[in-house]
């Protein structure tokens, strides 16, 4: 059992180690690979989809298909992290959505798409809990919503370069779609052999100096049992977090999968071949979750609650994407893409403050369990939002109107959620 060490007191100092930002930077590296993977179809849609013959219902059957995936996958895969350890239990999750990725490219039919697409999706619900737990392994609770904030920009980053990748692999390369996706595989290949040969936990690595190991263990000491799901599922705690989950996650889907076929579609733009828009909002994204997460790490080092703190910020964040209000209808696409970036912004920043909850209010060995229980919830979200957003798109011929609405309102439900489930933010006595 992870003890604190006698100097590590209440008002510790920073100290000058680095070696826990060592294992941001490499968790940011895989967040970045995990996107780049997962967005790549998103980007080959509207030329795939006039190949195959994808109606707007295919392929929001395709997209359903990853998100029920991804939803069951997290309840796996956060048991997996929970009972090996992040360094096992990621070193599969990676393995197994690298094979999902290259399966892409052997697809022929919806259903061979929608295969591929599952396989991604278990493997790649591993990503979250792995980061929780490895955050709450390597940060203190003042510090860990910041690092999660600079993981979580991961996310963006990968959405940015999938458009560059493919310009590498299909215009300098001259690969067809098909050998791209095998092709790209590598990029999974060496994150896994980065992550199985420089991760680990504090006291084991031999690389952490006595004064960092004392910051990232100052807080309070605690048993590191693991939480069984049976009573995990009876924490109103854990559903705080799900809950949240299924009502935000599916809004970074729609983003993610439907952002080039509505820039395509609304202002005949391919976002894989005129990149400046991407770049735009998704880099916008990124200042929102590293900004997020510092904002409720500065208030709680300055002596606020992590109750305040967090629930703050979050509201904050659900502000912030009431733009998307006013983007249906815009004939401006610029004024569009600055609207839209501010609400991923908003977006992103409430995400990595709501991944910090499980930290604040688990055991360390039950942080990946609860993600795995929000993670699910999240998934089943996207996959009601992925094929409804198909059948709303059919019956009003392309209107986003309606989409936007339900994406701004989804936030302000989730913090009265988090507050009426979880009032103090209190960590869970066993």
């Amino acid at each position: 059992m992870i003890q604190s060490t006698p100097a590590a007191a209440a008002g510790i100092a920073k100290p000058d180690g680095r070696r826990r930002w060592l294992i941001i930077a490499l968790l940011f590296v895989a967040t970045t690979v995990n996107y780049v993977d997962r967005t790549m179809l998103g980007l080959l849609a509207p030329s795939l989809g006039k190949e195959m013959g994808w109606s707007e219902n295919d392929y929001g059957t395709i997209v359903t298909a990853f998100q029920a995936a991804y939803a069951m996958g997290f309840l796996v895969m956060g048991w997996l992290i929970d009972r090996f350890g992040p360094k096992i239990g990621y070193a599969i999750a990676i393995t197994v959505w690298t094979i999902g990725h290259v399966a892409h490219g052997f697809a022929s039919t919806v259903a061979g798409f929608m295969a591929a697409r599952v396989v991604l999706g278990v493997g790649e619900a591993g990503h979250f809990p792995a980061v929780a737990r490895s955050s709450s392994e390597w940060f203190p609770q003042k510090e860990r919503a910041l690092a999660i904030g600079w993981v979580n920009s991961g996310t963006t980053i990968g959405v940015i370069l999938t458009a560059p990748v493919l310009a590498l692999f299909m215009n300098h390369l001259g690969l067809g779609w098909r050998e791209t996706f095998i092709w790209s595989g590598l990029f999974g290949v060496a994150l896994l052999a980065l992550w199985w040969k420089l991760y680990s936990n504090p006291r084991e690595s031999g690389l952490v100096s006595e004064a960092e190991l004392a910051w990232i263990e100052h807080d309070p000491p605690e048993k590191v049992d693991q939480v069984p799901w049976r009573r995990l599922i009876t924490m109103r705690e854990a559903w705080a977090f799900a809950v949240a989950k299924f009502l935000t996650d599916p809004v970074w889907f729609l983003m993610l999968f439907w952002l080039p076929k509505y820039f395509s579609t609304t202002y005949n733009v391919d976002l894989k071949v005129v990149l400046l828009p991407m770049i735009i909002m998704y880099l916008l994204s990124d200042v929102g979750s590293v900004a997020g997460g510092w904002i409720s790490s500065k208030l709680i080092q300055r002596g606020r609650t992590p109750n305040f703190a967090r629930k703050a910020t979050l509201l904050f964040s659900g502000c912030m994407v009431l733009p998307l209000l006013f983007v249906s209808g815009l004939s401006n696409m610029w004024l569009a893409v600055l609207l839209i970036g501010i609400a991923l912004a908003g977006h992103q920043s409430f995400s990595s403050n709501l991944l910090s909850l499980p930290p604040d209010m688990f055991p360390k060995r039950a942080v990946g369990s609860a993600i795995g229980l929000g993670g699910f919830a999240g998934g089943i979200g996207g996959m009601i939002m992925a094929k409804s957003t198909g059948l709303v798109l059919e019956a009003t011929n392309g209107n986003y109107t309606l989409i936007f609405i339900a994406c701004t309102i989804t936030y302000f439900i989730a913090v009265a959620a988090i507050h009426l489930l979880s009032p103090g933010l209190k960590r869970v006595e066993l």
